[in-house]
């Protein structure tokens, strides 16, 4: 699915909040009800994550 109002896209390197893990998002999704995208990722494809879970990079 491809809309300009979520934060990441398919593809992208992003790290999970709670642990600092790299991830690789491989799929979004807009969850209706709940108003907000959760995205899928390369390296835990069983669960899912919103956006506040996750965070873009720090640049050095």
């Amino acid at each position: 699915m491809k809309n300009s109002n979520n934060l990441f896209k398919d593809g992208d390197v992003v790290s999970i909040q709670k642990t600092g893990e790299m991830v690789t998002i491989s799929k979004c999704q807009y969850v209706k009800h709940m108003k907000k995208y959760s995205y899928t990722v390369s390296e835990h494809p069983s669960t899912f994550y919103f956006e506040e879970e996750l965070q873009k990079p720090q640049e050095i």
